[in-house]
């Protein structure tokens, strides 16, 4: 008897797209963009993969959207009309995505005037009534319409989400819309889409749509009760909007009646001949991926195979120029390979092998996110592709006569784990280790040190080669996830799958070991298989030198100061927070009072329309919601003319923000075991490679102003001591006199002259409080890449003057110039800037044709080495302090906060004198020996009771 055949029919529409947004823009051998060809082909590289290891297809073909209109657009003109084009550096790439496919002898499919969705349609109705199975590989809503429809005595439809390795049926569907498949056409009728431009009814979401269909049964049942519903305004929006509805649904009903350009027959899945596939990787630079087609690595073995004898046409070694990056060569992920330690011996067994090793890849799994409050209920370990364990320490039912699964006595393990993490002979590698550290710190293990570290990073790793490489953000571009499907072609598993969201969510405590293994487990694999990916690239791309010599040994240190944390004075901002919410009250009474009227100050729209419809100020705008803006620089373009409102509005929204970010947000802060505030710092939160802080962030306290002043003596000393503060003094004009050769700032520096005073006399032949102030604000705004536009707005001047200052400035300091004009074309032609310290920053967009990318780019790369050399300097200045002040004599003395270019320490008060000058040597020579400056280094030190009272 003839086997059952089965139909995989992939979107590939949403294949490339999700392939463009999750990797960085690479580039190939001739300069075209490739990211989304490469993330394309790994995609479907993997599925093959994927697909041979479970219940494959026999036929597959992948379906692709044309064009950018259809029949459907005929039926409505506004259909899609929202969607923005594709951007510039995808478009080149669609054909290249063809030829992937086709390199992979599968067909491709498209038709003028039909969407991928309808040519999907007609295929899987035309396999089922064959008594063919059809899996559509997408994760559209719209589709979902076909699944579970089975021909008589024929196949049925399924769907299959890749990205959340889940099987997409009936149930799943109606757990999604709470209707059945064959009435999801009618809820999305009624709740229209946004993306897609259809209309539905204004006012009716999913939740409503689904309530009307689940009560009605269709959409022409609900339509023709709505004049009879109890009189509402959705009932009054059902009867006037009812033929909208109609053409909604017909807009969303998938047309599965088209002719069929390629027989079914013709899908059949065969060998794949490697020459067409070799040709095309060689051709686009996926020297990794050709690698594997040479060695069968990771490939599957049955008809889709892509293990063919090794091809004469092997790949050279992956090269780091450009935009291109070396890619993987690692087998695929194996779940299913992971053990679960539940033994003395058997941990005993991996510890040894670790030892062996001299290098562990670690993981450890909590039950917060909060470093300083969570409780470890886990650690993994890898040693290899797929040779990695979960070491479970703290699972079991949360019923206190609940069984708990089998795992070693949590003190007995971390008896057994401790020189292992404390070894330093055993390189430890971590996705964001400074969690780690802290996790196993507060349970009794110290991992790496302050002089010696002998720990990895792989986030930190990513972010010093590709910083702004990722359109995606810079944080987010180095997460694991991102990182894995990037470089490994790996979708991991994610927390929610695992534990649920919502209020169905389960601790992982609760999780069951072979899950949790799993997922664990997997962490830890991709770690140590990152860390083998990444750590050659940083000697072939130039990132050992900042690696090495700032970031990776500063990770022990911030990890010491968040566990630290500071004293904060809950009364003091109890007290603050009373004070600010007077005043915020008496801000509205004054605010109403000139509006003629109360209204919601914090809403964007009302705010508007008071501002440029009632009171009818100049310079109102609109956005494509139809609402003018009342950003932050539309406020205060009117309060520079003069306009009281506007003025009002602006201290009302700062004293509001500080109010909820900083007196009321720092008391809940407060750890209860601590009774300090312990902030959580980010190495890969700036692009530039500044730190940046988050719960609390004590990154944005006004710094200059009395309400930041008075934030600032909430932070104290304990009893006996005192806080004492040292800040770099205008370090980046101080580096932009070095970096641009400008000998009359040097000259300045060294005499140790009023900068800006100096600037005011070279810019306008006078000194006084206002030209000091102006040249105050040029020395920052030209070194931000500043426009005539945007210089005028803050000197309150036209934008013609704001240029004569701009070129009287570069007639004045024409290395600044110079700096700047270099500083474009290197990062024009290689795509990154650079630090003193090697540290890249990329920009991607810095040639876009569309000139507000591009001018936002330059803006940031003229800053960038200036402000990334600045942050590098602080950081070697705290890597250096602790020994520094150990070799004093005055170890005990803590360091707690990095606040821009300011650190914080506490110690007792009669050691202020001896700490000061080892601090500011230690701060003052912090670029030697690496670099030398021709400027020196100015710092200002303080101490008092409170943070507030060390300035």
């Amino acid at each position: 008897m003839e086997s059952r055949q089965h139909l995989y029919l992939v979107d590939g529409s949403a294949y490339i797209f999700r392939a463009y947004h999750r990797l960085p823009p690479l580039t190939n051998p001739r300069g075209v963009p490739v990211g989304a060809v490469y993330g394309y082909t790994t995609m479907l590289w993997r599925l093959a993969e994927d697909l041979h290891k479970a219940d494959g297809p026999t036929h597959l073909a992948v379906i692709l959207d044309k064009g950018s209109t259809s029949f459907r657009n005929a039926l409505y003109d506004q259909y899609k009309a929202n969607r923005p084009p594709p951007p510039e550096d995808l478009v080149p790439q669609f054909p290249l995505i063809r030829d992937a496919t086709r390199a992979f002898s599968l067909p491709c499919i498209e038709e003028d005037d039909l969407e991928a969705d309808d040519i999907i349609a007609s295929y899987a109705r035309a396999a089922t009534l064959k008594g063919w199975d059809v899996t559509i590989v997408s994760s559209d809503k719209d589709l979902m319409q076909l699944v579970g429809k089975c021909a008589q005595g024929g196949g049925c439809i399924d769907m299959l989400d890749t990205m959340k390795n889940q099987r997409i049926d009936i149930p799943e569907v109606i757990e999604k819309f709470g209707v059945p498949p064959e009435k999801v056409g009618d809820v999305l009728a009624l709740m229209g889409d946004a993306v897609d431009n259809v209309p539905g009814i204004r006012g009716i979401g999913p939740k409503t749509a689904t309530k009307l269909i689940q009560e009605y049964g269709d959409l022409e049942s609900a339509l023709a009760a709505a004049p009879t519903m109890k009189k509402s305004k959705m009932a009054e929006s059902l009867v006037e909007q009812a033929e909208m509805a109609r053409l909604s649904r017909v807009l969303v009903q998938l047309k599965e009646d088209c002719e069929l350009p390629i027989p079914l027959e013709d899908f059949a899945l065969t060998a794949v001949p490697p020459e067409p596939l070799a040709a095309f990787l060689t051709e686009h630079g996926f020297t990794s991926l050709l690698k594997r087609l040479g060695a069968g690595s990771g490939s599957p073995t049955y008809a889709t195979q892509l293990d063919p004898p090794k091809p004469t046409q092997a790949g050279a070694p992956a090269q780091a120029d450009g935009n291109r990056q070396p890619l993987p060569e690692m087998p695929a992920v194996d779940l299913e390979a992971y053990e679960c330690v539940q033994s003395e011996e058997r941990l005993a067994a991996w510890v040894a092998r670790a030892f062996a090793a001299r290098l562990v890849a670690i993981d450890t799994e909590t039950s917060a996110l909060d470093a300083m409050r969570a409780e470890l209920v886990g650690v993994s370990l890898a040693l290899g592709p797929n040779d990695a364990c979960y070491i479970p320490l703290g699972h079991g039912s949360g019923d206190m006569f609940g069984e708990k699964p089998a795992q070693v006595d949590r003190t007995v393990a971390l008896t057994l784990l401790k020189p292992l993490l404390e070894s330093d002979a055993v390189l430890k590698v971590g996705q964001n280790i400074k969690y780690d550290i802290n996790i196993l710190a507060r349970a009794g293990a110290a991992v790496g040190g302050i002089a010696v570290a002998p720990i990895d990073d792989t986030m930190i790793m990513s972010f010093d080669l590709d910083a702004g490489r990722s359109e995606d953000g810079i944080g987010g571009g180095h997460g694991m996830d991102e990182l894995a499907t990037r470089h490994l072609g790996h979708t991991t598993m994610t927390y929610k799958d695992i534990c649920g969201a919502g209020k169905k969510a389960i601790p992982f405590s609760e999780v069951p070991l072979d899950r949790a293994t799993r997922y664990a487990a997997e962490d830890a694999d991709v770690t140590w298989q990152l860390h083998r990916l990444l750590r050659p690239r940083l000697a072939e791309e130039g990132g050992t030198r900042v690696y090495e010599t700032v970031d990776r040994p500063l990770i022990p240190v911030v990890a010491a100061m968040e566990r630290h944390g500071i004293k904060v004075d809950r009364e003091g901002l109890s007290r603050l927070s009373g004070e600010f919410a007077e005043a915020i009250a008496a801000l509205e009474q004054t605010i109403f009072a000139m509006a003629g009227q109360p209204f919601t100050i914090g809403s964007p729209k009302q705010l508007g329309d008071i501002l440029f419809d009632k009171l009818g100020y100049k310079g109102g705008r609109k956005g494509k919601s139809g609402q003018y803006s009342t950003d932050q620089a539309i406020l205060e373009g009117l309060a520079a003319q003069g306009a009281e409102m506007p003025t009002k509005v602006l201290e009302w929204r700062q004293l509001s923000k500080l109010r909820s970010t900083y007196t009321e947000a720092l008391q809940a802060a407060i750890n209860p075991a601590t009774q300090r505030v312990h902030t959580c710092y980010s190495l890969v939160g700036a692009q530039t490679g500044r730190l940046s802080s988050t719960d609390p962030n004590l990154q944005n306290i006004p710094i200059r102003t009395e309400i930041g002043r008075q934030i600032r003596e909430a932070f104290v000393a304990e009893p006996g001591n005192v806080l004492l503060a040292a800040d770099y003094s205008q370090i980046e004009l101080r580096l932009a006199a070095h970096m641009a050769d400008v000998p009359a700032l040097k000259e300045a520096f060294a005499a140790g002259e009023d900068i800006h005073a100096r600037t005011a006399m070279e810019m306008f032949g006078t000194v006084d409080r206002d030209t000091r102030g102006r040249a105050k604000t040029i020395n920052f705004a030209i070194l931000y890449g500043i426009s005539r536009w945007g210089l005028g707005g803050r000197l309150g001047v036209t934008s013609d003057e704001a240029q004569a200052m701009i070129d009287r400035y570069f007639e004045r300091f024409p290395g600044i110039q110079r700096y700047i004009v270099h500083t474009l074309e290197k990062v024009r032609e290689c795509g990154y800037s650079e630090t003193l310290f090697g540290r890249k920053t990329w920009f991607p967009r810095i040639n876009s044709r569309n000139p507000n990318e591009r001018a936002g780019s330059e803006r940031a790369a003229i800053n960038a080495p200036i402000q990334g050399t600045s942050a590098d300097i602080i950081k070697r200045a705290m890597v250096r302090m602790m020994p520094a002040l150990e070799a004093a004599g005055l170890g005990h003395v803590r360091m707690l906060l990095q606040v821009h270019d300011e650190l914080v320490f506490e110690l007792p008060e009669a050691d202020v004198a001896a700490a000061s000058p080892v601090i500011e040597q230690v701060m003052a020579g912090a670029a030697a020996p690496a670099v030398s400056l021709d400027v020196p280094l100015g710092i200002e030190i303080g101490s008092g009771s409170s943070w507030g009272a060390a300035h």
